[in-house]
């Protein structure tokens, strides 16, 4: 049966438009940023030949837990920019070996490129989310401005820093009631970051590295750009209110107490003054 044009594919133009458009952003300059995108092998065939390996890439880290899983990624030191332009040159769709240890590549990634170096990183965050979500499907890295900002000023405490976010904009404890999760700085690309942001998803669903960015992960992919977007709406909100003078009035726990309940969704536990 012929293939069809893997530019076609849904999940290849997805991660065409979204990069564009973190570029266009300025949340993701130069190579900044990374995201990875778990599909299902039946999303794969109808575009390529799944016995036909191009080659093998080794990895760093043992994904055992995704053997025989597909993802397309975004490549090492590749520009988001130019995504759109040459798909083939900066992303990747591989399949997780056996062993778990190296990558087989079946599309993508030309002149021997290899997928981001965060990667160990990505798919330690999806083994965490899928053990509290079977749907989880997308991991997003991105410098997102305000956000990491905020990181600079505001006092890195997890239950402050998104108490702050939910008083900045009422739809923010709606998208993200859970909370967002802060690190320590750490550097990055290591199996150390990997393991202290997998451990922090299976609490949220966003992870901030502080002076550097912001990971999320979702179902797909307007909802972890939504749920980065929001956020980062929130801080630049944030920012302006400093630059105004600070914080005058906001909303109150008691109100975020009603919110909670007009929408049906439960707070980080101890994030609101008890109801009175």
């Amino acid at each position: 049966m012929k293939k069809i044009d893997i530019l076609a594919a849904p999940f290849v133009q997805e991660m065409m438009n979204t990069t564009a458009n973190l570029y266009r952003l300025g949340w993701d300059e130069r190579n900044g940023g990374n995201i990875s995108y778990l599909l299902d092998e039946e999303d794969v065939k109808p575009f390529l030949d799944l016995d036909k390996v191009i080659r093998e890439i080794p990895m760093i880290f043992d994904a055992s837990k995704l053997a025989g899983r597909y993802f397309i990624v975004t490549g090492s030191g590749k520009y988001f920019k130019n995504v759109i332009n040459a798909p083939a040159e900066n992303l990747g769709i591989v399949r997780v070996a056996a062993n778990g240890k190296s990558l087989d590549l079946l599309w993508g990634l030309e002149n021997d490129a290899v997928p981001t170096s965060e990667l160990p990183s990505h798919f330690m965050s999806h083994i965490a989310r899928l053990e509290v979500d079977p749907e989880n499907r997308i991991i997003m890295h991105n410098h997102a401005s305000h956000l990491l900002a905020m990181t600079f000023t505001h006092e890195m405490d997890e239950k402050a820093f998104t108490r702050t976010l939910w008083q900045m904009c009422t739809e923010c404890l709606v998208v993200f009631p859970e909370g967002v999760s802060l690190l320590p700085w750490m550097v990055p690309g290591t199996n150390e970051i990997g393991e202290a942001t997998a451990a922090k998803m299976k609490e949220t669903r966003l992870v901030m590295w502080p002076q550097h960015g912001v990971y999320g992960a979702g179902k797909d992919m307007d909802e972890v750009f939504g749920l980065i977007e929001t956020a980062e709406k929130a801080a630049q909100v944030y920012t302006y209110v400093c630059a105004q003078g600070g914080v005058k009035q906001t909303i109150s726990d008691a109100d975020l107490w009603r919110l909670a309940d007009a929408f049906g969704l439960t707070p980080r536990e101890g994030y609101l003054a008890p109801r009175a």
